[in-house]
């Protein structure tokens, strides 16, 4: 069966013998076009089966209220309720939202940027996909070229010119740190991010930070991943192939804690022999009655923050970039 092609303005234009801007004005403000003129272009028109592309005209009417909404892991709970939050702040402001998940994937990442730029979005509020320091993507020229609201969200890209929301992750890594401390915990197995991530190495340094204060020695292994699961499992599952427990285990993000307490979980090791510690608040799990000490991040707020600084940016593109910090808490 041969696919149909879609009946065009120029189609019509064609058949009656008049051009694209009268067709158009017909079809769109028919009452700026005489009436024997549009009653001709409207019977051709049914006669064509033209339909009119009513997602393209949604976007030519709302182009300068819709936000793009850039993200390297949309199936991470922390960044799917970071996203409910800053979906409903934009609806608050009638303004709707575009996302797009990159999966970790530069490539896509910069398609993401292409993509919003030719859509010709108000602003973009963008979670890169590294924030490691020596990540320059290619798009970051086209950004500033287009004289566009920016907005980083958790990870940034170690330039100065785009606001951002990040997190306090020296003081998540220092409130873990401290609680270890007091427990009297020597021997610690780090699941963290990319090794060379701005937050992997605040999120150590307040660790250690806690350490050196609390004069209790410390014994530290780390195992980079990828703020995944299955990276935290394999390195978990490996780590215990060697033999020996740490006293503890302090997972990066709450995916990464999963992925060690499944592993924990397979090798039949209790949580009452090794303690599970980490960063942000395990979804669900007092359903279980599984309690795991967390530092934890107001995930709302963030993305609550983001889209504010982006609508001042977006009202006034004089304004100054900001940087704002979302602190964390202990809960136990």
């Amino acid at each position: 069966m041969t696919k149909r092609s879609q009946v065009t303005i120029t189609d019509i234009a064609k058949h009656v013998g008049m051009t694209n801007m009268t067709v158009s004005r017909a079809l769109k403000k028919p009452e700026k076009v005489r009436p024997e003129t549009r009653e001709k272009i409207l019977a051709a028109a049914n006669e064509l089966g033209y339909v009119p592309n009513a997602f393209a005209s949604h976007l030519r009417s709302r182009k300068n209220r819709l936000i793009g909404l850039v993200t390297a892991s949309v199936d991470n709970p922390f960044y799917s309720e970071v996203i409910k939050a800053i979906s409903r702040a934009a609806k608050e402001h009638d303004y709707t939202i575009m996302l797009i998940d990159t999966d970790g994937s530069p490539e896509l990442e910069e398609v993401a940027i292409d993509t919003l730029l030719s859509y010709q979005v108000a602003g973009i509020i963008l979670s890169p996909v590294s924030d490691d320091a020596s990540y320059r993507p290619v798009y970051l020229e086209r950004l500033r070229n287009a004289n566009l609201p920016v907005v980083m969200l958790d990870r940034t890209l170690d330039v100065t010119d785009f606001s951002r929301v990040v997190l306090d992750n020296r003081l998540a890594g220092r409130l873990l740190g401290e609680l270890l401390v007091k427990k009297n915990i020597e021997r610690v197995l780090t699941l963290t991010g990319p090794s060379g991530s701005q937050i992997t190495r605040h999120r150590l340094a307040g660790l250690k930070e806690a350490y050196e204060e609390g004069g209790v020695p410390l014994s530290l292994e780390q195992r980079p991943g990828d703020y995944t699961l299955q990276p935290a499992y394999r390195d978990m599952a490996a780590h215990l192939r060697q033999g020996e427990l740490p006293d503890a285990v302090f997972g990066f993000n709450q995916l990464i804690t999963l992925g060690a307490m499944r592993a924990l979980h397979d090798a039949h090791v209790s949580r009452d022999d090794v303690l599970v510690v980490g960063i942000d608040r395990l979804p669900y799990a007092d359903i279980f009655d599984v309690s795991i000490p967390c530092a934890v991040h107001d995930t709302y707020q963030l993305g609550h923050e983001a889209f504010r600084l982006l609508f001042e940016q977006i009202n006034d593109p004089t304004a100054d970039g900001r940087e704002l910090t979302i602190s964390a808490t202990l809960i136990q």
